[in-house]
C-alpha cells in the first residue's frame, strides 16, 4: 500500500515526503474528529462496573 501511494505522489522525493506527511495528518484529524465521535456511543466503555 504504501508503496502504491509513495509511487502516485507527484514531485521530487522532498516533496513526497511532505505530502506523505500531510496526507497521515488528514488521515489522523478524519480519524479524531468523524469516526471515532461517530463510533463512541456504539462502544461499551460507558458500562464500567466494580465490585
Amino acid at each position: 500500500m504504501y508503496p502504491w501511494i509513495w509511487r502516485h505522489l507527484p514531485g521530487p522525493v522532498a516533496a513526497k515526503a511532505v505530502q506523505a506527511v500531510l496526507l497521515a495528518a488528514a488521515v489522523v484529524a478524519v480519524l479524531l474528529f468523524a469516526v471515532f465521535p461517530a463510533v463512541e456511543p456504539l462502544l461499551p466503555f460507558n458500562e464500567v462496573t466494580t465490585r
